[in-house]
């Protein structure tokens, strides 16, 4: 996931200071206890267990019941910008993400029990899918009554519609793991204009034979299919209310709530979906009456409120924000903040993406020169410290199975503020002109303006021109996702979309998904890269695992086309009238399945 990359995650943006702020997060009246109660790797390795897949029983509504929950009121949601997509085949990013299970259902879902283990059940289909040909063919049924907000009945062509409009050039920033596997990477040209000119998949790609029954036909087998279509980025788009590009501002419901209102950049307002019923809803509650979600409340001021826990901060939460690191030791220190808090070790990993196309960025010694020089420690204490992430020694972060601890090409773990003699030794051999001037593109939050201060900083020591340019949030990925970008450098962070490295490695680093709008964010088009990932896909699970370890290798130590910087954790706040608050192992942030008002 990016962004995060939703997760990804995606993906999302972070939040990191230069050297001279690196311990804000420390700096205001709040005393910390001094305990380490923060999450450690083996909390990681605890959220990487496998995803089970869910029968007929498991994917049966209603959810089981919170304890203790109520219903009635409304919710409040502070968030520092707009969300970066409401269509469903848009979404990639964390933000968006986290929304889509309030008003979007797909095939499949993730069901989670307390312990945070995981199993796919199905959402709109009866179970999680039957697999037959050695699972180059799934086969999904329907369930009944399952209607969008306007009472339509979902059928199977409202799927295929789903499926076929992401081929269109309307659909350029969600995930792509579907079409690649029905097309192949040039997925498009089997269908340039999706479905709006008539036209459709043969049955032998995408089958529909009856109003109930939609079949998948891949020519290998995609086990993790499930997983795939529990994304959002699949989530159904109804053939009748599909509006093309317009659909991001007005998408029509299947969830639990609906649209009521919507001020682009300001505000969005939710209410009860009376079209959901949640004897078709394994995983979706419906207890409170709706959300308001105010765009416009920064990290820092979000922190003070629910600090407060005053008036309407009672019944509000951070959505996809965290604990403003400034403030972190006055939540750790007060035992009522502390206790409203969800803490998890989050599936992003932040890089410091290079942009292969730039000249300034051809030569390898330049780029690990870089890599040597980032201060990560300084960049994790300025998110939080031992609460915001940990210093990373590869792409792949510590939820993932099989995370080696060890793994630290760069020498992080010796060094954790940087080598500055190493990048400049570098620098030297490749006859590196001092004052080159690099571009490099942050995202204006408080976060993504004290990461480019960080940046801008070790570079410029380094003797590099550092020339930063601003992005609106809520357009970052997009910006930077463009194949002609004007960009040297850009911060990204990536999740896995479950828990596979296939789900890193693939959409990030294969160089046959180089497009815009894709997530392969530093161009990079490695031909022994992309012979792993290809062979990695038709393997056995532990031979697999073997050779995504030697993609990752190959990457980190002979590419390097992104610099990894920290693993992510999070912490976030909610008001005390808010029960039901846990931490979500699927989407690393507050479970926004089981919330409701203690006194609504």
């Amino acid at each position: 996931m990016n962004p995060i990359r939703m997760r990804t995650v995606r993906a999302i943006t972070v939040a990191i200071a230069a050297g001279s702020l690196a311990l804000t997060g420390c700096s205001d009246s709040g005393k910390d206890s001094g305990k380490d109660d923060s999450k450690s790797k083996e909390d990681a390795k605890a959220q990487s267990k496998p995803v089970a897949y869910g029968d007929a029983q498991a994917s049966n509504g209603p959810a089981e019941a919170v304890a203790g929950a109520k219903t009635g009121g409304t919710i409040n949601v502070y968030q520092q910008s707009d969300l970066s997509h409401m269509d469903p085949g848009q979404i990639y990013v964390s933000d968006a993400g986290q929304f889509a299970n309030l008003i979007h259902r797909g095939l499949t879902n993730f069901q989670e029990d307390e312990k945070g283990n995981l199993t796919v059940v199905g959402d709109i289909a009866t179970d999680s899918g039957k697999s037959s040909e050695g699972g180059k063919t799934w086969t999904y049924t329907l369930k009944d009554d399952i209607k969008d907000e306007d009472g339509n009945v979902i059928t199977s062509k409202d799927v295929r519609h789903t499926i076929e409009r992401q081929y269109s050039k309307v659909i350029f920033d969600g995930p792509t793991y579907v079409q690649t596997w029905l097309s192949g990477s040039d997925y498009r040209k089997a269908l340039p204009d999706g479905p709006y000119k008539g036209k459709h998949l043969p049955d032998s790609v995408l089958e529909t034979p009856d109003d109930k029954t939609v079949v998948f036909h891949f020519k290998n087998a995609q086990p993790d299919l499930p997983q795939a279509l529990a994304m959002a980025g699949y989530a159904i788009v109804p053939e009748k209310q599909d509006t093309k590009e317009k659909y991001d501002k007005a998408p029509a419901s299947l969830g639990p709530y609906k649209i009521a209102e919507y001020k682009a950049g300001k505000s969005l307002k939710l209410v009860k979906n009376d079209q959901w019923d949640e004897k078709t809803d394994s995983v979706r509650h419906q207890y409170v009456d709706g959300y308001n979600f105010t765009n416009t409340i920064d990290q820092a001021s979000q922190t003070k409120r629910l600090i407060a826990d005053k008036g309407e901060a009672k019944n509000a939460i951070q959505f996809t924000d965290s604990v403003d690191p400034a403030q972190l030791s006055t939540v750790i220190g007060n035992a009522d903040a502390k206790k409203r808090t969800i803490q998890g070790y989050q599936v992003y990993v932040w890089a410091l993406s290079f942009n292969l196309d730039s000249a300034k960025m051809k030569d390898k010694k330049i780029r690990d020169a870089i890599t040597y020089a980032i201060p990560n420690q300084s960049m994790v204490q300025a998110d939080g410290g031992r609460y915001g992430g940990e210093v990373a020694g590869g792409l792949l972060a510590p939820t993932l199975p099989g995370f080696d601890p060890k793994y630290d090409p760069f020498g992080k773990l010796k060094k954790p503020n940087g080598d500055p003699a190493k990048a400049k030794e570098l620098l030297k051999e490749a006859g590196f002109k001092q004052g080159t001037k690099l571009s490099y593109a942050y995202s204006n939050t408080p976060r993504g303006q004290a990461q480019m201060v960080i940046i801008k900083d070790a570079l410029n020591k380094l003797g590099f021109d550092v020339q930063a340019k601003e992005i609106d949030r809520a357009t970052f990925y997009e910006q930077v996702g463009k194949l002609k970008n004007p960009y040297d450098l850009y911060m990204t962070g990536w999740g896995q979309d479950w828990p596979s490295p296939s789900t890193v490695i693939t959409p990030v680093y294969d160089g046959d998904l180089v497009a815009d709008g894709a997530p392969n964010y530093s161009h990079i088009d490695d031909p022994k890269v992309n012979a792993l990932i290809k062979k990695a896909v038709t393997e056995e699970p532990e031979q697999a695992a073997k050779t995504w370890e030697e993609a990752h290798h190959r990457i980190v130590e002979d590419t390097n086309p992104s610099a990894p910087v920290y693993y992510s954790k999070q912490m976030q706040l909610y008001g005390s009238n808010i029960g039901g608050a846990r931490f979500s192992t699927e989407s690393s942030y507050i479970d926004i399945n089981d919330l409701f008002l203690k006194q609504p």
